[in-house]
C-alpha cells in the first residue's frame, strides 16, 4: 500500500454560471519518503491539487487514503487534527509574523499545540540550525533576506514533525541562486528526516533535480 493513494479525484469550480473542471478523475500513488516535483502551465491546477492533497480544500469526487486512512471521510474536527499533525505547508509567501523573532515564528505551531515552551523553542532552534540560520534566530522577519525568511517558513512547517510536506512555489519570489538553496534544503530534509514531500514549482530545471517529476495537464498528472 502506498503512503498516499488518490483515486478518481475531481475538483470543479463555478464561475459566472460556468463549471470549470480543474482536476479530472485524477489518480496517483505517492510512496512514503518520496520527493516529488509537480510542474504545469499557469492555471493548470497545481495549487488546487496541493490544497486538496493537504485537505485545505475538498474535492467534488474521488477518494484519498493517507497511510491507510480515508481522510476525506473524516469529520471536520478529526480532519483538522489530521492536518495539524500530519501535514506541513510552505507557501510562496512566507507569512511570518513580523513582531516575533525567527525562533518564535518557528515555535508558534508547537506552542499552539500546547507543547511546553522550553521544548518548543529547543526544537525550533534545532530546525533553524538545520536550515542554516543558527546565527539569525533572534532576528525578526524585517531583518531577514527573502531566502532567509523562506527558510524560517520551512523550519516552521517542520516543527510538528509532519509526515507530509507540501510546498507551493516556495522559490517563486526568489532569485535563481537563492531558490536553488531552498530546493537544496528541501532535498536534505527529505533525505535526512524521511519526510514525504511534494513541491510545486514553475522552474523546470529545479524540478528535474528531484527524484520523481510529475506534470499536471488537462486535470490529470503524468510523468514529466
Amino acid at each position: 500500500m502506498a503512503f498516499i493513494e488518490i483515486r478518481e479525484l475531481s475538483k470543479s469550480y463555478w464561475l459566472h454560471g460556468k463549471r470549470i473542471d480543474v482536476l479530472r478523475a485524477l489518480s496517483l500513488d505517492i510512496e512514503r519518503g518520496e520527493l516529488v516535483s509537480l510542474v504545469g502551465a499557469s492555471g493548470s491546477g497545481k495549487s488546487t491539487f496541493l490544497h486538496v492533497l493537504g485537505t485545505l480544500d475538498a474535492p467534488v469526487a474521488g477518494t484519498m487514503l493517507v497511510d491507510g486512512m480515508d481522510v476525506l471521510a473524516l469529520p471536520d474536527a478529526d480532519l483538522a487534527r489530521f492536518r495539524n499533525r500530519t501535514v506541513g505547508f510552505v507557501f510562496q509567501s512566507h507569512y511570518l509574523l513580523p513582531e516575533f523573532t525567527a525562533l518564535e515564528n518557528v515555535a508558534i505551531p508547537a506552542l499552539v499545540q500546547r507543547m511546553e515552551r522550553t521544548a518548543a523553542l529547543r526544537r525550533a532552534r534545532v530546525l533553524l540550525e538545520r536550515v542554516g540560520l543558527a546565527a539569525r534566530v533572534d532576528h525578526r522577519p524585517g531583518e531577514l533576506s527573502g531566502g532567509e525568511a523562506q527558510r524560517v517558513a520551512l523550519a516552521r512547517a517542520l516543527v510538528l514533525q509532519p509526515l507530509l510536506l507540501l510546498a507551493d512555489e516556495p522559490t517563486g519570489n526568489l532569485d535563481p541562486v537563492t531558490g536553488e538553496g531552498i530546493h537544496q534544503v528541501l532535498r536534505e530534509v527529505n533525505r535526512d528526516l524521511g519526510i514525504t514531500a511534494v513541491v510545486v514549482t514553475h522552474n523546470e530545471a529545479l524540478a528535474r533535480s528531484m527524484p520523481r517529476r510529475l506534470r499536471l495537464a488537462g486535470g490529470k498528472v503524468e510523468p514529466a
